[in-house]
């Protein structure tokens, strides 16, 4: 199933250092590890000194009710759905961590402030260094499509995946008020804590405590987990991955806060997975350990009797997921633009219409500049580039053309003249790490006021001195809508200092509703278009050309 690389291939996505690495913290790991020992500490105590304590631990239903008998068809078939598509979301999820293999509680991201980071490297001071060769790789067999660099189809199948999580779970959640099931699920009585506790008790001493049967009722212990799965975590997960659009960090400021800040809730959605796939751990020891026959009729045939028949129904699903797990990574390397274009017909109209109307205007202030800020992209190595450099771009001209009513050539200090607009905002990268700078330059506003754009105009194309991952020009679009919001600028400053050619000197876009990579550095010209068919591959930028698809089959 592995892909035949080239040489050129291997060294971008199969590295010749692929050890999987860990490393968590001790002011992080050492409190959870307290915190278990407490607890299983006080579980053995109490079973030592008083015996174990009495079940049954039942959950209840409100009174005067009885909990809903069995599990309907819908409960069932949303059961098998939710594992379907919660595969598909951790899979590639593991792989889209991979890129910036880190994780932080501040917007900061030095690297040194990394909580968990699964990469024994340590940034280098003394070269150039970016956030692209920091990722890692990891096999297939755990994540979805697996290897470095693949950071594009792997979001194109999270959020391909996501819509579809998201209806089966309102269906859900309507399906199971509606029909009275949530009787199951949500406590009723604040005797559900010192009965989960009690349950608590037999699973961490080692017995297993008498049951009911399942598919009438669950104990107090599996009534919590359960509600905490469905009404907490499916929540958090949702929640914490919008905090992290940069549509709606630099438009509401306030909200990525509630989580600490935008890397908190990338910490949170991670967490969240840890969450999911140790439930799921623990839910199939549990169905295996407990009656498995029985389990199995219970969920997939809705009886609860002991023929063979639910586990061999059971058995076919799984293997049907494992079946798509394979094709997915099938797909990924042999119909990647199959992939992308459903990705971007789905999302990206979905995005078009609601969040990217969103207009950003949250400031941050100075104290929140980032002492830190990740490099990303290849340093421009054309003798022209090279030359203006030296003679710190004073004979610099920026062309803008196309579909414009004036086109001209502007110099920086014509840009200059303009007035200088100054922004501190939040740079946050498609890998995951973000960083807070201020972005001193001229409104686009302006520029596109003094272009006049045409009638058929949509699009802004930004072509960059520098050169995309494999080579070629780099490029990338944005609409003209965008690149009319507040805060979109040309930035020639940063950090109140001269822009550092490694950060995109002489000029950088900012797009403060935008991901990183759409934010090009060292811009050569503009042009203004009503379709970008006609560049490149037609995708609309160098990343979505090459970088992320060109190595795959069906370019």
């Amino acid at each position: 199933m592995a892909p035949h690389f080239t040489d050129t291939q291997k060294a971008v996505h199969l590295p010749g250092d692929r050890s999987f690495f860990i490393s968590i913290k001790p002011h992080v790991i050492i409190p959870v590890i307290i915190l278990l020992l407490i607890l299983f500490g006080l579980a053995w105590l109490q079973y030592l000194v008083q015996g174990l304590p009495t079940l049954p631990a039942v959950s209840n239903a409100s009174p005067g009710h009885t909990n809903p008998s069995g599990f309907p068809a819908w409960v069932r078939v949303s059961h098998w759905v939710n594992f379907f598509f919660l595969t598909l979301i951790i899979r590639s999820g593991i792989s889209i961590l991979m890129n910036h293999p880190r994780l932080y509680w501040n917007n900061s991201c030095k690297p040194s402030s990394a909580w968990m980071r699964f990469t024994p490297l340590k940034t280098p001071s003394k070269k150039y260094w970016t956030s692209k060769e920091d990722a890692r790789y990891i096999s297939p067999l755990w994540a979805t499509p697996g290897y470095r660099n693949t950071i594009g189809i792997s979001r194109a199948w999270h959020f391909l995946t996501i819509p579809f999580f998201l209806l089966n779970g309102i269906i859900f959640i309507f399906l199971l008020f509606y029909t009275q099931q949530w009787k199951r699920l949500v406590p009723v009585s604040w005797e559900i804590f010192p009965n989960a506790w009690h349950v608590f008790v037999h699973y961490a001493t080692f017995h297993m405590p008498a049951e009911p049967n399942g598919f009438y009722s669950y104990n107090a212990l599996q009534q919590l987990a359960y509600f905490a799965v469905v009404f907490i975590l499916a929540p958090l997960a949702m929640f914490t991955g919008m905090a992290m659009s940069p549509a709606i960090e630099n438009r509401f400021k306030w909200y990525p806060k509630l989580f600490g800040n935008r890397q908190g809730a990338r910490s949170l959605h991670f967490l969240v997975i840890i969450a999911y796939a140790g439930f799921i751990i623990i839910h199939v020891m549990l169905v295996m350990l407990t009656g498995f026959t029985r389990n199995m009729n219970h969920i997939t045939l809705g009886t609860d009797g002991n023929s063979n028949t639910g586990i061999y129904i059971g058995f076919a699903l799984v293997i049907l997921v494992t079946g798509f797990c394979i094709f997915a990574h099938w797909a990924s390397w042999h119909k990647p633009r199959t992939i992308q274009k459903w990705q971007a017909a789905i999302n990206g109209t979905l995005w078009r219409y609601s969040i990217n109307r969103l207009k950003p205007k949250s400031r941050f202030t100075k104290k929140d500049i980032s002492s830190y800020f990740w490099l990303n992209g290849s340093m421009p190595v054309s003798d022209e580039w090279k030359n203006h450099l030296e003679e710190n771009f004073v004979n610099y001209k920026l062309p803008i053309t196309g579909l414009v009513e004036n086109p001209v050539e502007l110099s920086l200090n014509d840009l200059k003249k303009w007035g200088k607009e100054e922004n501190i905002t939040m740079h946050h990268c498609v890998q995951g790490w973000s960083g807070i700078a201020e972005w001193g330059g001229v409104s686009l506003r302006k520029i596109i006021a003094l272009v006049k754009p045409k009638p058929g105009a949509t699009t802004v194309v930004f072509y960059s001195f520098g050169e995309g991952l494999f080579g070629g020009t780099f490029y990338e679009s944005n609409t003209l809508d965008n690149c009319l919001k507040p805060q979109a600028i040309l930035a020639w400053e940063m950090n109140y200092k001269p822009l550092p050619p490694e950060h995109g000197a002489p000029l950088r876009l900012r797009v403060e509703n935008q991901l990183g990579y759409k934010q090009v550095k060292w811009i050569k010209s503009i042009e203004f278009v009503n379709t970008v068919s006609p560049i490149g591959k037609g995708f609309g930028g160098k990343d979505e050309d090459d970088e992320y698809f060109d190595l795959l089959a069906d370019t």
